[in-house]
């Protein structure tokens, strides 16, 4: 509703995905309850420098089960609330703003609450949606946080150059179908690592790798990795962290580099597994590094505007998995860490 409606103090009905309490080990659909009986007014407070949105489309990302956990020292983003709805990534319209930058229909994308409406008052991180030729649910990925991922943990971690030997686990997830990409059009050799079969024609015939295999066939990762790479790995960008990273470290090349963008292997485990291969680092000079999109942000002009045009040439291309109905979220985030997404992850929530 705009602002200065006879109307603008109704209510109206609002739900909200609701973690119950902290989470330790996998996370469960019933840790999470659906309350149907929260309202919202569709105005931000007098006072107030915010906005009111109507949520679109969520993302689910495999980062967020750890913010289903209890906050611990070192800890690089807050955790959830308990009895109040979780938050994360999406795309939504606004209804009402009493902000400069933003106004009533405007798209968005950026952090905003698992509910059907929100009212948002840090706006540090919402961006409005400036380009409509493409889906508003690629602001949640390939031209969103797991793109900027990708494009910065690739060029500016693994300085990468043509004709190296790269490797990508989870290799068909949000983040790993656009790295696996961008080393193609860079001209490296490119092989991932995925959980079925279906993903595993995915990669290769989709987004074009030269190999991949299903990890889970493969009894022992080091003879895997010395199959598919008999010269050894130049870059390896390290999505799952455990067993994997382990056998990796047999195979890098030296001056190789390890670009440490995610562990999903190791998020839910009491007892995370240990790495045996590390001297290696020392005896091939190996680089590894861990990093976090958020020092990248400053990119994000420039990520855009390559890949939108990546993506009208039709030299890159992006698998989503959407799921209708907020009631699904909790589902849908926990099916991240059993595999049975295929692409980005996404909640249809509400059509415009």
């Amino acid at each position: 509703m705009a602002s200065g409606s006879g109307d603008d103090d109704v209510q109206v009905k609002n739900k909200q995905v609701i973690l119950k309490d902290y989470v330790s080990g996998f996370p469960k659909e019933s840790d999470f309850y659906i309350n149907t009986n929260g309202t919202i007014k569709l105005k931000v407070p007098e006072g107030s420098i915010g906005v009111v949105v109507k949520n679109l489309y969520l993302s689910c990302d495999p980062y967020m089960s750890n913010r289903m956990k209890k906050a611990v020292a070192g800890s690089y983003i807050e955790s959830f609330k308990p009895g109040s709805p979780i938050s994360g990534y999406g795309v939504a319209k606004v209804l009402d703003s009493t902000h400069p930058d933003f106004k009533k229909g405007d798209l968005f994308w950026g952090r905003t609450g698992w509910e059907e409406y929100s009212l948002l008052t840090d706006l540090v991180l919402l961006n409005k949606v400036l380009h409509t030729d493409v889906p508003p649910t690629y602001y949640m990925g390939i031209l969103g946080m797991p793109g900027l991922t990708a494009y910065a943990g690739f060029y500016e971690v693994c300085s990468p150059m043509k004709g190296e030997y790269v490797f990508i686990s989870a290799a068909s997830g949000a983040v790993g179908q656009i790295v696996g990409q961008f080393a193609k059009l860079l001209g490296c050799y490119v092989v991932g690592s995925a959980g079925s079969k279906e993903k595993v024609d995915l990669l290769k015939n989709k987004f074009g790798f030269n190999e991949a295999f299903n990890y889970k066939e493969e009894p022992d990762l080091d003879a895997a990795l010395k199959r598919y790479f008999p010269e050894g790995i130049d870059i390896y960008f390290d999505n799952v962290g455990g067993k994997m990273l382990d056998a990796v470290l047999l195979n890098m090349r030296v001056h190789g580099r390890i670009a440490v963008c995610g562990m999903i292997s190791q998020y839910n485990l009491h007892n995370p597994e240990g790495v045996h291969n590390l001297m290696h680092l020392i005896s091939k000079r190996i680089h590894m590094e861990g990093f976090l999109v958020f020092d990248y942000y400053h990119l994000y002009p420039k990520f855009v505007e390559e890949v939108l045009s990546y993506i009208a040439e039709g030299k890159i291309v992006y698998v989503e998995d959407i799921v209708e109905g907020l009631e699904n979220c909790p589902a849908a985030l926990i099916g991240l860490f059993a595999g049975r997404n295929v692409g980005k992850q996404i909640v249809l929530v509400a059509r415009e």
